[in-house]
C-alpha cells in the first residue's frame, strides 16, 4: 500500500543491514529463555494454578488496583515479597518493563539526579525521560566515574538528591555489577540505590533473593524483582521504604491506569516465592549447572569465564551473527542472536543463557556445536 511506503523502506533497510526482526515460534533445547530455574512449564506452576481456581482465585482482575481489581492475591503476594526480600512494603505491576518505567518517571524530584549505568535497561531509559530529575550515565561498571559525576554535579550546584541506579546482573553482558562499591558510594553521598534485580532474582543471593538483599540494613534501596524470568510467570515488584511504593501508588501512571495482574497469576508468584525458600534449593541446583556452564565454555570455546547464567559471544557483524545463530537453530540448540540497538554497534553476539530446562549433557552438546560453527565461519 503506498500509504505505507515509508515504513516498507524502513523495513527494507532493516532487511539489507541483517537487524529485522522476525517472530519465530519455539524449537530445540532452551538456551534462549530467561526461564533460569524450568518454572515457566514446570508440574509445579500447573498445579499451583489448578489448586488457586479450585479455591477461587480469579483469572482476572477486572479494574485497576484503585478500582475494584484490587484482590486478595495480590495483597499476600506484596506481604510476603516485602518479607521475603527485607524491605518495608512491595507493590506488584503487571511486568517489568513498566514498573522499571514507572520507578523512574514517578520517584526522582524535581533538582534531583538519577546516576545510572551506561548499560542499564532501556525501560529505566524510558522512565527517566518521562521523570523531572536531570540524567548523567557513568561508563559500565566504573565506580570511580560515577563517584566523579556525584561531586561535579555538586560542584556545579546540583542540591537535590542521587538516585545510583544499576542492574546488578547485566541482561546482555552477564557481568556482575560492583555491588559493594556501589553501596558504599550511596553510603558516602547519602544517595538511594536503585538496584534492577531481573537476572539476579532466583539465581543469586539467599535463597535467590538477588545481590543487593546483604546490604538491605546498610543503605536506602529500592528493588526491582521480575517475575517472569527465573520465577516462570509474569509481573515484577518493586520493593523499598514505604514512603516510596505509597508514591508509586499515587504517582505512577502505569500503576494507577493499568487494569491490575491477574490475581491467578499473583497466587502463581506466591508459589514460585515459597519454592525459592525450599529444600532441595533450585537456586542452589542452577548454581551447579552454571559452574558446568563455565567450564565448557572457557574449555571448548576459549571464552572469559562467565560470572553469571548469560553467556555472550560477540562476533561483532550482524549478519554472521544471524547466520551462526541460524546453524546453531538447525542442529537443535535455540540459540538467539541479538543486534543493534539493542546492544551496542558493531557488537552484536549471540547471548547463550543457561537454564534448568537443559541437562550438563546437552550444555556440553551445545558448547562442542558452537565451536565447531564458529571455525567454519572462520575457515570459510
Amino acid at each position: 500500500m503506498s500509504g505505507f511506503a515509508a515504513h516498507n523502506a524502513a523495513l527494507n533497510a532493516l532487511q539489507a543491514r541483517g537487524r529485522y526482526r522476525s517472530l519465530a515460534p519455539r524449537a530445540g533445547l532452551d538456551f534462549a529463555s530467561n526461564d533460569y530455574l524450568g518454572l515457566a512449564g514446570s508440574d509445579l506452576l500447573r498445579q499451583a494454578a489448578h489448586a488457586a481456581l479450585e479455591r477461587g482465585v480469579a483469572p482476572g482482575a477486572g479494574a485497576s488496583r484503585l478500582l475494584r481489581g484490587n484482590d486478595p492475591e495480590h495483597e499476600a503476594l506484596e506481604l510476603e515479597a516485602a518479607a521475603f526480600f527485607s524491605t518495608e512494603k512491595a507493590l506488584f505491576f503487571g511486568g517489568g518493563f513498566v514498573a522499571n518505567t514507572a520507578i523512574f518517571a514517578s520517584l526522582p524530584r524535581h533538582g534531583d539526579l538519577v546516576l545510572h549505568d551506561a548499560l542499564i535497561h532501556a525501560s529505566a531509559h524510558d522512565g527517566m525521560r518521562l521523570g523531572r530529575a536531570e540524567i548523567a550515565a557513568f561508563a559500565h561498571n566504573d565506580v570511580t566515574h560515577a563517584e566523579k559525576l556525584v561531586r561535579d554535579w555538586r560542584a556545579q550546584g546540583g542540591t537535590g538528591r542521587i538516585w545510583l541506579a544499576f542492574e546488578t546482573v547485566y541482561s546482555m553482558d552477564g557481568d556482575l555489577a560492583p555491588v559493594a562499591d556501589l553501596v558504599a558510594l550511596a553510603q558516602r553521598h547519602d544517595a538511594i540505590l536503585v538496584g534492577d534485580e531481573a537476572h539476579a532474582t532466583g539465581v543469586f543471593g539467599t535463597h535467590g533473593r538477588g545481590l543487593l538483599h546483604a546490604y538491605e540494613d546498610q543503605a536506602d534501596i529500592l528493588t526491582l524483582h521480575t517475575c517472569g524470568k527465573a520465577l516462570g510467570v509474569s509481573g515484577a515488584l518493586v520493593c523499598g521504604a514505604a514512603p516510596l511504593i505509597e508514591t508509586l501508588i499515587n504517582r505512577a501512571r502505569g500503576f494507577i491506569f493499568a487494569t491490575a495482574p491477574s490475581p491467578l497469576n499473583a497466587a502463581l508468584v506466591r508459589t514460585a516465592l515459597n519454592t525459592l525458600q525450599q529444600a532441595p534449593s533450585p537456586s542452589a541446583a542452577l548454581a551447579q549447572h552454571l559452574a558446568h556452564a563455565a567450564r565448557e565454555a572457557v574449555e571448548t570455546c576459549g571464552l572469559p569465564r562467565p560470572q553469571s547464567q548469560i553467556i555472550p559471544m560477540i562476533i561483532g557483524a550482524d549478519k554472521l551473527t544471524m547466520a551462526i545463530a541460524t546453524r546453531l537453530q538447525q542442529r537443535g540448540f535455540d540459540i538467539r542472536g541479538i543486534r543493534p540497538p539493542t546492544v551496542p554497534r558493531k557488537t552484536a553476539r549471540l547471548r547463550i543463557s543457561i537454564t534448568l530446562n537443559t541437562s550438563p549433557e546437552q550444555v556440553s552438546q551445545m558448547f562442542a556445536a558452537l565451536s565447531e560453527e564458529l571455525e567454519n565461519h572462520q575457515n570459510g
